[in-house]
């Protein structure tokens, strides 16, 4: 059933979609256009750079045998099932869907690279004076803002019930 009482879960599923079209869409350019480790300074503290990841955030487990690949993968689709049912059961929760909607379209756009290359493709790399974060992408930008919208709702229900 598309529709419960408090509005439909499709239009998040579509939104998720965005984000997984957007963030490929990225991917296949840098694929294109980059090989690993090209970089192009844009601004004093913006480039564009191809990295590949084998882990998890901030590379975590990435000198892992390989097993990390698998690992990853299905604890992508499991959060994503997941997901899926919160999105049902609370559609009429704008903030938290669009939260929820955002982590959906890119922890799949982090899947799909895991699956298709056996590894997530960045390229956004932004630093300062000699520092740099390590490199991301539209997918990771996407479940940064979810989180954090996540984090917001809580607060928010919250302060709702004092």
């Amino acid at each position: 059933m598309a529709r419960n009482k408090a509005g439909s879960w499709l239009p998040w599923l579509g939104l998720a979609l965005i984000v997984l079209i957007a963030d490929q869409f990225t991917k296949i350019l840098i694929l294109g256009y980059y090989q690993l480790g090209d970089t192009t300074y844009v601004t004093s503290f913006f480039n564009i750079v191809r990295a590949h990841n084998t882990g998890a955030a901030f590379s975590f487990l990435a000198s892992a045998s390989g097993w990390q690949r698998w690992f990853f993968t299905g604890v992508g689709l499991a959060a994503t099932v997941f997901m899926v049912w919160m999105l049902r059961s609370h559609a009429g929760q704008k903030l938290f869907s669009f939260a929820l909607a955002s982590v959906l379209g890119g922890a799949l756009g982090n899947v799909v690279d895991r699956l298709l290359h056996g590894y997530v493709i960045d390229f956004v790399q932004v630093h300062w004076n000699g520092w740099y974060f390590p490199a991301f992408n539209l997918a990771d930008s996407a479940i940064t803002i979810g989180a954090g919208c996540l984090i917001l709702d809580e607060l928010l229900r919250v302060r709702r019930t004092r």
